[in-house]
């Protein structure tokens, strides 16, 4: 107990004034009829809800949870409904309103079921941080830091000493005082916990040597346990976390460091009670002790306020004089912050409310330029140069060099300042402008370092597109040299045609067979036109035996193909086997030809733009049966079949006719379609002679068809005028129109109207093809 102590630089000798609210024990305020509780209680992330407006909440129900490592969870002070999660009011000298809990009491004080771990040495280090994580305990001397991520960002550490701070250095406030008279058996636990956990090779407790009852009793409760209670002089401010380090063990905390970076710790006494209450028996943090003091006051103390205890309810327990008040701090008179309201809530850092008088705070003087008499620096604790900071207040280079950050805002320059300049207020504010600058600053370079990685991303994908373009590139270029790699087109093989051609042939020519045949046609004809482009671009000796298999392939379908028709076609049933009438006739060709029509466009729609080899055989075959059936439908439009065949008519002749006319109208059309295309004269001779034999094939199928005039209309075989096209236009509406007339019943004398329009139509014709008529 007797163990040396060392000094720290700078600090001064201030009035106590803690004599007032000590007098009496820890005092119990009624419970509150509305609770407000911050999310922000704590350095770091706020707190989350995990409840919701209208809920039923118990005493210790947790109802935020820790919204980051570094963060803190929330519980319910009382039992009660969740009323209000809105924005608050919050004690901060900003006015500013912060997010919160509001819960309205119920007066049952109903408790969650607790889980206590009193067996904790049985227990790992990791689960007992949980818990401590779990109970939302922060750091109460005033920092407010989450206890269990300092716990555990130590841990790791080499970890020799741990210390605990009960020096409560700041005049008024007495809360830790109390605390370790009246609560010094679940101080001890506590520290016993923090041992389990971190395993320190010591652990000193400090107190302030003006609080001879609380040394007395924390002596006499300790014991024979391995901590060393160690008195240290009364000077503020020794209970700030360096200096205590210093006077306890003669080590420095390094500039810009943390007490880990020496393998130490410091906790404060209230903390260590909140980590026993937790782990031992199962208490989340909902109360802490507060100093409740100031000449304002007709009965100050301390009391165990529930956390969101508005704190004008707190001074009207403690006997607030209104007419008295003109300051209210949040803290001490050095550090402490001015509340602009009693409507705050009680928060977790809140060791003491300060409800001054005029007389007893008087305000600050008017401000007055600096003298350079070096006062502040003399009294500083981390033995910096206020007044050099003071000029550089806004020269951030020139602040981090003169290490503005090791500053700990105590207050003892501005205390001692002749000038009377709020010197904390500019350091406070120059701290916030470095950390914003900081934060942007390292948006920006997070957003650079995002920006260069999808470069290299990019850079590194375009790479690969370069490098599949030169393998590529290779590929083709080894394959022009060696043709043998060449990929052969996707075609089917000319011996699978031709026996799949020859199957079909096997089976017979039923409608289907037919159907299957063209298909194959089709199919042949494009993977022949298919390898021929291919033989274009690459001319191999392997496509070339490719093209001709396909050659020999499509010549053999397209034969057989035209086998195939010409024998269904002598094995269609004449028009006697079946009689119909010409209307009867003309209505199936029509139903035939626009389901022809439907079927070519369904499958052209559902093929799309880019039909595979055999779809596009497919439709090749519809457009042929399109073809063929507008042709019937056409030739039945103009000359109808008769109803039933004469007397003496063969009907083998009428087919022949039929087949001659098609024959001889294809000859013509190509014929018609060299002349345009301006095809040699070579060419178009051949096709004339071919013309004139299909004309010979028509004129002995009109003689051997049996029709007598004037139901035989000869074909004019020769080429016609416009106006002799029109005048057969005319003769066969003229016909058709008389035909319709009869099948009507029409009367006599429309017929007769009939029937001289085609004479007059006949006589034109006639006229027009200089025959007599």
């Amino acid at each position: 107990m007797n163990a040396q102590v060392w000094s720290f630089p700078g600090g001064l000798q201030l009035p106590a004034n803690k004599q007032q609210s000590i007098t009496t024990p820890i005092q119990q305020p009624p419970l509150p009829r509305r609770l407000v509780l911050p999310l922000q209680q704590h350095i770091g992330e706020p707190a989350v809800p995990c409840v919701e407006v209208g809920q039923q909440v118990l005493k210790g129900q947790l109802i935020a949870e820790a919204g980051s490592a570094i963060s803190a969870a929330l519980h319910a002070p009382t039992s009660g409904t969740v009323v209000e999660i809105s924005e608050q009011p919050y004690p901060h000298s900003s006015g500013l309103s912060v997010r919160a809990i509001v819960i309205e009491s119920d007066g049952a004080e109903a408790w969650i079921e607790l889980t206590p771990e009193p067996e904790y040495a049985s227990v790992s280090a990791v689960e007992l941080l949980q818990r401590i994580r779990q109970a939302g305990i922060a750091g109460l001397g005033g920092a407010g830091f989450p206890t269990a991520a300092k716990l555990a960002s130590r841990a790791q550490n080499d970890l020799h000493t741990l210390i605990i701070n009960g020096a409560e250095c700041e005049p008024y406030i007495s809360a830790d005082d109390l605390l370790m008279r009246e609560r010094a058996v679940e101080l001890v636990e506590g520290i016993e916990v923090l041992m389990h956990i971190l395993q320190p090779q010591q652990v000193l407790l400090g107190i302030e040597d003006d609080k001879p009852e609380a040394i007395a009793i924390l002596q006499a409760t300790i014991g024979e346990r391995p901590i060393r209670l160690q008195p240290v002089p009364t000077r503020y401010p020794s209970g700030g976390e360096r200096q205590l380090i210093q006077v306890l063990t003669g080590r420095e905390v390094p500039s810009g460091g943390l007490p880990a970076d020496i393998g130490m710790l410091c906790v404060n006494v209230g903390t260590v009670v909140a980590v026993a209450d937790a782990v031992l028996r199962g208490r989340p943090l909902i109360s802490r002790i507060t100093t409740l003091t100031g000449a304002a006051l007709a009965r100050p103390c301390n009391v165990e306020a529930l956390l969101g205890t508005p704190v004008g309810e707190l001074l009207a327990f403690a006997g607030l004089d209104s007419a008295k008040l003109d300051r209210l701090l949040l803290g001490g008179p050095l550090m402490g912050d001015s509340l602009p309201s009693l409507d705050v809530p009680l928060i977790k850092t809140a060791n003491c409310l300060l409800a001054a008088t005029r007389e007893e705070l008087p305000a600050p003087a008017q401000a007055m330029p600096c003298i350079r008499c070096g006062d502040c620096a003399q009294v500083c604790p981390a033995s910096l140069l206020p007044q050099q900071l003071y000029f550089f207040a806004e020269d951030h280079d020139q602040l981090m060099e003169h290490n503005l950050f090791d500053c700990i805002e105590c207050g003892a320059c501005a205390y001692v300042c002749p000038s009377s300049i709020p010197l904390v207020q500019y350091y406070r504010a120059a701290k916030g402008e470095i950390r914003e600058l900081e934060q942007r600053q390292l948006k920006a370079e997070q957003s650079r370092l995002r920006f260069e990685q999808r470069q290299e991303r990019l850079r590194r994908e375009e790479e690969q597109r370069a490098a599949d373009r030169l393998a590529r590139q290779e590929r083709a270029s080894r394959a022009q040299e060696d043709p043998a790699e060449i990929e052969t087109p996707s075609v089917p093989a000319a011996q699978s045609v031709i026996e799949r051609v020859k199957a079909e042939k096997a089976v017979g020519n039923a409608p289907d067979q037919l159907k299957r045949l063209k298909i194959d046609a089709s199919m042949a004809q494009v993977a022949l036109n298919k390898a021929e482009k291919q033989l274009a671009s690459h001319d191999t000796e392997q496509l070339r035996t490719q093209v001709a298999e396909l050659r020999v392939a499509a010549a053999e379908a397209k034969a057989a193909l035209a086998a195939a028709e010409t024998q269904s076609a002598s094995a269609e049933p004449t028009p006697t086997a079946a009689p119909v009438s010409d209307e009867a006739a003309l209505k199936k060709a029509k139903i035939d030809a626009a389901m022809a029509r439907a079927q070519l466009k369904k499958s052209e729609k559902a093929f799309g733009e880019s039909p595979s080899d055999e779809q596009r055989a497919t439709l090749a075959s519809l457009r042929g049966d399109v073809e063929r059936i507008e042709r019937q439908l056409n030739e039945l439009q103009g000359t109808a079949m008769p109803t039933e065949p004469k007397t003496g008519q063969p009907v083998d002749g009428v087919l022949a006719l039929r087949q001659a006319k098609l024959a001889y109208i294809a000859q013509r059309d190509a014929l018609r379609a060299a002349e345009r295309e301006g095809v040699s004269a070579e060419a178009l001779d051949a096709i004339r002679q071919t013309l004139a034999a299909a004309e010979a094939a028509l004129h002995a199928a009109e003689d051997a068809s049996g029709k007598a005039p004037p139901d035989l209309v000869r074909t004019d075989k020769r080429p016609i005028t416009d106006a002799l096209r029109a005048a057969k236009t005319e003769l066969a509406y003229a016909r058709a129109d008389l035909k319709k007339l009869e099948r009507e019943g029409a009367g006599d004398s429309a017929l007769a109207t009939a029937r001289e329009r085609l004479k007059a139509a006949e006589r034109a014709v006639a006229d027009a093809s200089g025959e007599a008529p």
